[in-house]
């Protein structure tokens, strides 16, 4: 055990971890020259097409120094806000962690949030400097504001490049020198803290894990703690760049097991393996559940979908432990699921996912965040779906969650941030200047303002340079009403929204400007309606297709063409009562980015 290190890799997005991940790997000689490629560990296409960590990568190198070889287990994280999910697993399976810094932009609010969880589990932190090759760079300033955070000596500082390799070997030696080997009993009864899971098609579920105590062995019969169920380990292994089978996985170091599960529900991330035998007395302090922060319905364009749609998300649950979901109907778009997502671009790449690894086509209705209605006997429910809302004459009040949000930018940028920030309804807390000219400030905010584009805006008014972390401070009572769409005087279910009476109208005007545009003209008139209760609120119509019934009569009596008039105005009036209108995919995604 004292040759084995556990680290992870922490930083704010594009700060160029899977880069240095690269040079870690080549420098150790885990990958071999015709395998090299960037961001090697960022698998999914999503990830190398948009240069986003989505996934936490587990990948073991051997490091030899002082003629001593050394088991280096790295777990790359995500740097994105919506994924401090995946790296709160990856802090829980390792001994120490790289905070890599960029050189040119310095410490942004992701760093320092993922920092945090990083010393809540009493990890030790290596601080990097990277991107030191970069024109822009500036290693001084970005030392002296990591030695303010840490408290650090400057000595401690590793400066490093991802592109040129420049530090690698540095690095490699800090960890060695720096990371504590993992403490466990290799002697006491097994105890594995599962981190991850990947469905195979041929295989089943692999499960990854970390050995805390004891050792795990091929065909061990081991049991799942938490959901009771048994196993045999028919192939343990350890990860490289492929899964490489061992006989067992010894005590501190980090594998995975297949054991011929099928089904996704019987494995949980943060689940302890034990043996049957001679099991351990409890499970581990592992990481705490996720809380979905946005809600949104997913439903099949094709209605026979349904259960492919469940099978396909259950998979996708397994890959990725914070995705919520559960069965619900709409008139509207029939029967799907409510899903629960920690953020915009998470439920963007569901979305995507769904698409590119299950073939299934979904339409995402507006989504909402987790409101309290209390009715007047003092009663609580929790809505997530604002079709769930109680009859309006019964509610007391409704609370709303609010943020405590944290924003890192320049101080030119402060006064449009701020702007940003209090039209959102948000509240001043505090704000200070961390160094020269980089101010932080700290808001606290409505869920449900920042839901859909605030991150986007945040980033055009300051060039890029804002940085945005938040986590959810308490419920507070809001004057909350729930605003309908109406189609030729039908409620669109799938369209409604909960949102403050102060933006009621303004949204209901643009939600209906919006529709008219993508609505497709029909025979007859459509009236678009925005409602809150009985008080319509806004309107407009789609005109109906023209056709000119009177073009054939050209000459002779008036009364001819009024009579062709009027047995056309019955037939319009026919085709409204019966006419259904279908709200196309693209109206519901352009009313989501309504600004």
């Amino acid at each position: 055990m004292r040759f084995i290190r556990n680290f992870c890799i922490i930083a704010h997005i594009d700060h160029g971890k899977s880069t240095l991940a690269d040079r870690l790997l080549e420098k150790t000689g885990t990958v071999s020259a015709e395998d090299l490629r960037n961001q090697l560990l960022d698998d999914m296409d999503l990830e190398r097409e948009r240069g986003i960590t989505i996934k936490s990568h587990a990948i073991q190198m051997q490091y030899s120094e002082g003629g001593d070889t050394y088991t280096l287990n790295l777990i790359d994280t995500p740097g994105h806000v919506d994924f401090s999910y995946e790296v709160s697993r990856s802090i829980a399976a390792c001994e120490g962690a790289l905070l890599v810094v960029d050189a040119s932009q310095g410490i942004q609010a992701q760093t320092i949030s993922n920092l945090y969880l990083a010393i809540d589990n009493d990890l030790e932190i290596i601080p990097v400097i990277n991107k030191i090759d970069l024109p822009g760079a500036n290693p001084d300033e970005v030392e002296d504001q990591i030695v303010d955070l840490l408290g650090c000596d400057p000595s401690d500082i590793i400066r490093a490049s991802g592109k040129t390799g420049q530090g690698v070997e540095e690095i490699l030696h800090a960890i060695v020198e720096r990371v504590p080997a993992p403490q466990g009993d290799p002697n006491a009864p097994l105890q594995c803290l599962v981190f991850d899971s990947v469905f195979n098609p041929f295989r089943g579920i692999i499960a990854y894990f970390k050995v805390v105590n004891g050792t795990i062995s091929k065909q061990d019969k081991v049991k799942f703690i938490a959901t009771g169920m048994e196993y045999d380990a028919d192939e343990v292994g350890i990860l490289k760049l492929s899964m490489q089978p061992r006989n067992e996985i010894t005590c501190g170091n980090v594998g995975y097991i297949i054991s011929g599960i099928k089904d996704s529900k019987e494995v949980r991330v943060g689940d302890t393996i034990t043996h049957v035998e001679r099991p351990a007395a409890k499970a581990i302090e592992g990481f705490k559940e996720v809380k979905p922060m946005v809600f949104a319905g997913v439903y099949p364009i094709d209605a026979e979908d349904f259960e492919n749609l469940r099978s396909s998300l259950e998979k996708l649950q397994l890959n990725d432990a914070s995705l919520t979901f559960s069965p619900e109907s709409s008139k509207a778009l029939g029967f799907g699921f409510r899903c629960g997502f920690l953020g915009l671009l998470h439920m963007e790449i569901i979305q995507e996912r769904l698409d590119r690894e299950f073939n299934m086509n979904v339409i995402t209705t507006v989504p909402n965040v987790s409101y309290r209605v209390y009715d007047r006997k003092g009663e609580m429910t929790e809505v997530h779906n604002p079709s769930g809302l109680p009859d309006p004459t019964k509610i007391d009040l409704i609370e709303e969650p609010y943020i405590r949000a944290t924003i890192i930018t320049k101080a030119e940028y402060i006064g449009p941030v701020m702007t940003l920030c209090l039209d959102k309804r948000g509240i001043l807390v505090k704000q200070s200047f961390i160094t020269g000219n980089r101010v932080e400030a700290i808001f606290d905010m409505p869920l449900g303002e920042i839901v859909i584009d605030f991150y986007d805006k945040l980033k055009s008014i300051s060039r890029g340079y804002a940085s945005f972390d938040y986590h959810v401070a308490d419920f507070r009572p809001s004057k909350l009403v729930k605003l309908d769409v109406l189609l030729n005087g039908e409620p669109v279910d799938a369209l409604s929204t909960l949102t403050h009476i102060d933006n009621s109208v303004p949204l209901g005007r643009r939600m209906c400007e919006k529709l008219k545009e993508l609505i497709p003209r029909q025979q007859f008139d459509i009236a678009i309606q925005a409602a809150i209760g009985a008080k319509i609120i806004a309107r407009e119509t789609v005109k109906a297709v023209r056709k000119d019934v009177t073009a054939k009569c050209y000459g002779g009596d008036i009364s001819r063409k009024r009579k062709l008039l009027e047995k056309q105005k019955e037939g319009k009036k026919r085709m409204k009562q019966i006419g259904t209108v279908q709200v196309p995919q693209k109206a519901f995604l352009a009313v989501l980015k309504l600004d």
